[in-house]
């Protein structure tokens, strides 16, 4: 089968590679139709987080018809049309009985590794790095779906791919977010980063019953998305941040903050990079989310739903005494397919409303580019392989 392979830093091929079988009872072997480029891929587009290898199959933004099922799988049959969580949870262990299954104990092949550095594992990941499994990524033709019991959810009658896809990560990433932001009716909520994660989270807060959100970006598109949602804007480009924020917010500042930004890795003068004249390394970038420290109202909460790697240098006193709270976390995928999928098919929100390119899998390398550079407008990419 074709698959998007990763080969070093800028280096993303379209080859061919062994088509994935079923290697356990549990599960399924799926025919993408759909899949799409995250900004977490290019965090390893970038070469900004350890543990790829070369050859590892990119993508974890997949959906696609079932064409195998493993014996022991009775939830799916060949067929059905399914999205897949970029998160792979056996559904069994103590996390995922709690509903926290991005922590997953057993999902994780290369668990007891991870644990040496984090202390204790959490799920496997598709396509990202072995400290995640190494497990191949769905920016293929096809892909092996472990626990396939557990994470994938059939999409009904009469919804397309394009309004259904983003259930793999970024809605639900985007809605956890808002979640984890505390946002009570009448909040003002800033968000910092208008990607694809924060253009969810702040459509997430509007139905959350925040009266005001407030987004921050530089890049023309997606500050127009922003405003296309309800949200007031700020060019991070002009002026002094900070300023605006308070003239904006009264001098009160925002209620909650959503930091969507995290490790940026596009490289080309946004929201991250003004930090590299303070901060040893490119993977040690907190620009953001020491702004957004700097931004919340005493008493108020950050959410963070961005990925970072390593040591970051964070402004903690400010965040004691102005005694803020902080929630992170990978995104618990699982828990939120059937809410988030009924407000698609009621109408509540098309997520269809992201998408600004859709290639091939041959197109693929140009279009990681494209993205990382944000030329011709580009947002959110989507493969039809």
């Amino acid at each position: 089968m074709k698959a998007l392979c990763w080969h070093g830093k800028g280096d993303i091929r379209c080859e061919t590679v062994d088509d994935p079988e079923i290697q356990d009872g549990r599960d399924a072997i799926i025919r993408v139709t759909s899949c799409a480029i995250c900004g977490s891929d290019l965090h390893l587009y970038g070469g900004f987080v350890p543990g790829m290898k070369s050859g590892d199959v990119m993508g974890h933004e997949t959906m696609g018809e079932v064409v195998a099922v493993g014996k022991d799988n009775t939830k799916l049959k060949v067929g059905d049309r399914v999205v897949v969580p970029f998160t792979i949870s056996c559904g069994e262990c103590d996390y995922c009985k709690r509903g926290l299954y991005s922590v997953c104990e057993r999902s994780n092949p290369n668990g007891a590794e991870q644990a040496k550095q984090t202390g204790y594992p959490t799920a496997g990941l598709f396509g990202y790095t072995h400290m995640y499994g190494g497990i191949p990524g769905g920016q293929a033709e096809y892909l092996r779906v472990p626990y396939a019991d557990v994470g994938p959810i059939k999409v009904p009658n009469g919804l397309t791919d394009d309004q259904v896809l983003f259930l793999s990560d970024i809605f639900p990433t985007g809605w956890m977010a808002a979640e984890n932001a505390n946002i009570q009716p009448g909040h003002t909520v800033l968000v910092f980063g208008c990607g694809p994660v924060g253009q969810f989270a702040i459509r997430s807060a509007f139905m959350m019953g925040a009266e005001r959100v407030i987004a921050i970006d530089q890049v023309p598109e997606r500050l127009q998305l922003a405003r296309d949602a309800g949200a007031e804007t700020i060019d991070f480009s002009e002026g002094d941040l900070q300023e605006r924020i308070k003239t904006m917010t009264h001098g009160v500042g925002p209620d909650s903050v959503i930091e969507a930004v995290g490790l940026e890795s596009h490289g080309s003068g946004g929201l991250m990079e003004k930090v590299q004249e303070t901060v040893a390394g490119k993977m040690e970038r907190p620009y953001a989310l020491n702004e957004a420290i700097v931004a919340c109202r005493p008493g108020g909460t950050i959410s963070l739903p961005g990925v970072f790697v390593g040591v970051i240098p964070t402004m903690m006193g400010a965040f004691v005494g102005k005694g803020l709270t902080l929630k992170t976390g990978q995104t618990h995928v699982q828990r939120y397919l059937e809410p988030l999928m009924r407000k698609i098919e009621e109408g509540a929100i098309d997520p269809s409303f992201l998408i600004t390119h859709k290639i091939k899998l041959e197109d693929g390398p140009d279009a990681y580019k494209m993205f990382q550079e944000k030329k011709d407008g580009c947002v959110k990419v989507v493969i039809n392989p």
